[in-house]
């Protein structure tokens, strides 16, 4: 969500989930508007925008070329924003750099930036890192270690601008009842508690990831690819579909690919 929360920035996937594309739709007297690419976006892999609390500058991830070398991996960029609202081009965040995949940035008020990433170091596969900006510049990174980290995979971070609350989506954590889990940990001075399993209906028996909490810290967004067999499930039906039906069910939410889903913060932070 952008800072004016009126703008929600959010992606679009190939169904196989190969290629991502950063999109933005406007609330607009009460109603989102037809999402747009961002002009940014859209000749390359881009995915896990995050802005700035001022809405001057975004980081993102993205398979696209650094230095005119192609790459196979996620990295880390950033783009600013002029003050007419028109965004310049992106740049590589070298000082995050690693040999593999970097996903999901977001950022503390001071600027520390917390992201996914399996480059080597880790606990398990991928882990949660975090590095701090001083002198104009990202320090090396650093692994936040056990019990945030553990054997499994912890892909995704949301961390509350004031450090105090961190959200991640991981899978083969033994609490978990799908294939990727949101978590909740809490900040004991200077240290993590250990993550939190919210349970159902939050956590679905499919993926759930991406967490975002809106700029005013009220209403809690993710991405689910849970079904409801309303729209496609595997059970059988009352009469033959027309296709015309059929077309209007597999477009549909809940069709067991990835949509948004939101609920009141409270309802995870408590």
């Amino acid at each position: 969500m952008f800072p004016d929360g009126h703008t929600l920035y959010f992606l679009k996937n190939t169904p196989s989930f190969d290629f991502y594309t950063i999109v933005y739709s406007e609330l607009r007297d009460g109603k989102w508007s037809k999402p747009q690419v961002a002009p940014f976006s859209g000749r390359y892999s881009d995915a896990d925008i995050v802005f700035t609390p001022d809405g001057r500058r975004a980081y993102f991830v993205s398979a696209r070329p650094v230095n005119g070398k192609p790459r196979d991996d996620m990295e880390i960029w950033t783009i600013e924003r002029d003050a007419s609202g028109t965004w310049g081009e992106p740049r590589h965040v070298t000082e995050l750099s690693s040999p593999t995949d970097e996903w999901f940035p977001t950022l503390t008020a001071d600027g520390t930036i917390y992201f996914g990433s399996d480059r080597p170091g880790g606990v398990g596969g991928t882990d949660i890192w975090r590095a701090r900006f001083a002198k104009g510049t990202f320090q090396p990174p650093e692994n936040l270690g056990a019990p945030v980290n553990s054997q499994g995979d912890e892909i995704e971070p949301f961390v509350s601008a004031d450090e105090h609350t961190l959200i991640i989506s991981a899978r083969n954590r033994g609490d978990a009842v799908g294939a990727y889990d949101l978590y909740v940990a809490k900040r004991n001075g200077d240290r993590w508690d250990t993550p939190r399993h919210p349970g159902p209906p939050l956590n679905s028996t499919g993926w759930d990831f991406a967490p975002r909490l809106s700029p005013d810290g009220r209403i809690f967004v993710f991405t689910s690819n849970r079904r409801d067999d309303r729209y496609g499930g595997s059970q059988g039906r009352d009469r033959q579909l027309t296709f015309d039906e059929l077309q209007r069910r597999l477009h549909a939410p809940g069709n067991g690919l990835r949509d948004i889903y939101y609920v009141r913060a409270e309802t995870l932070l408590r």
